[in-house]
């Protein structure tokens, strides 16, 4: 009895030391296998959609921390401060900075430099009703892929547009009662449209009949305008001699008007002047006139008088193409998005208003001109 006792025994204590030296090896074959598993990549490794959509995130996580690495990763300030950047951007290095845009289409997907086949040269804007759209549809037409398109819509009308072809690839800016000079002062800043090299701002009540895009810009460099417009039909609607075209050249530059109305041959309405209903700008001439447009001043009046203070010799640089002329049809559909008011019309107001800011703008600039000669007089 008792041998058979002692055999038991020591028969549990072999099964209990083979127990602890498995477990062992398997904690050391568990470490090793770990550590050697740390090493595999997951680039090779094909997962099922819900696992490898974790490691997507863990992926962009370890992208994040790789990014992050720069010269001052261990938590130094970087000390930069570029007094030649743009303003507000001297913290930043100047390979990083972009200061200019512009209104070309990207895509969603694929390489941002293969996004464009093909970058407009000019940006045309019109500031538009839908009451006119069959109008400007036949006005987009004279204007090739050369031009980028954007579209005001003063009345809010804008998915109607569709129809066109054009529209799809079209800019559209939809703020109600607002007039192009209002629009162009927020939309259309130097940096933005820097990429254009000519900015046309014209009416939407235009006809286009003999006028193609492509050959006024031909003419336009021939010529060396930096700010000018087409000829218009003299024998429709009022108008200034200078803008009225000419059957006998292709571009003019000065006129003559009723006696005593010019006092210098070339300033305007003789010479350096056209008028705001179809103007069109080069790109460096657009940086002046932009700021120039008064913030508060909506119609534009009187700034056609003030265009020759953005170029210089403002007499040859600004001008009227009379081969490629144009139709005002002087169609006041703006004045119906006034407010009648004591009695009058809503027209009756908007022409107002127009009148008083003509008088507004002139008074400021005479104003700043006083201020600017008095202090380099002091100096």
């Amino acid at each position: 009895m008792g041998t058979s006792h002692r055999s038991g025994f020591l028969k549990k204590t072999n099964d209990g030391g083979r127990l602890i030296i498995t477990t062992f090896i398997g904690v050391l074959i568990g470490y090793f296998v770990g550590r050697s598993f740390q090493s595999v990549s997951f680039s090779k490794i094909h997962l099922p959609t819900s696992i490898s959509t974790s490691f997507d995130i863990a992926g962009k996580e370890e992208n994040i921390n790789q990014i992050s690495e720069s010269p001052f990763s261990n938590g130094s300030s970087p000390r930069i401060y570029v007094s030649t950047n743009p303003r507000g951007a001297e913290l930043l290095p100047p390979g990083i900075v972009v200061s200019e845009s512009d209104f070309f289409l990207r895509r969603l997907w694929g390489e941002p430099s293969e996004d464009l086949k093909k970058k407009p040269k000019y940006l045309l804007t019109i500031t538009v009703g839908l009451n006119q759209k069959k109008n400007i549809d036949r006005m987009v037409k004279k204007f090739s892929e050369d031009f980028q398109i954007m579209l005001f819509h003063y009345d809010g009308q804008t998915s109607q547009w569709d129809e066109f072809e054009w529209s799809k690839s079209a800019i559209h800016v939809s703020i109600r009662r607002q007039t192009k000079w209002w629009y162009a002062k927020r939309f259309l800043h130097p940096d933005v449209v820097a990429a254009y090299e000519y900015i046309f701002i014209w009416d939407e009540d235009l006809g286009v009949e003999h006028f193609n895009g492509d050959k006024y810009m031909e003419l336009v460099k021939k010529h060396g305008l930096d700010i000018s417009q087409p000829g218009l039909e003299p024998n429709n609607g009022l108008t200034w001699q200078m803008t009225k075209r000419r059957g006998d050249q292709e571009v003019h530059k000065v006129t003559e008007e009723k006696p005593g109305w010019c006092s210098d041959p070339h300033l305007p309405p003789c010479a350096a002047f056209v008028e705001i209903m179809a103007p069109v700008f080069s790109r460096e001439a657009w940086r002046c006139v932009w700021h120039m447009i008064q913030n508060d001043l909506v119609h534009g009046w009187g700034l056609d008088f003030a265009l020759r203070r953005c170029v210089e010799p403002a007499h040859e640089k600004i001008g009227v193409v009379d081969s490629q002329w144009i139709i005002h049809q002087v169609i006041p559909s703006l004045g119906s998005q006034g407010q009648a008011e004591n009695g009058k019309a809503p027209w009756e107001g908007v022409r107002a208003r127009c009148k008083n800011e003509w008088s507004l703008f002139q008074n400021r600039l005479a104003n700043a001109d006083k201020a600017y000669l008095e202090e380099i007089g002091n100096r």
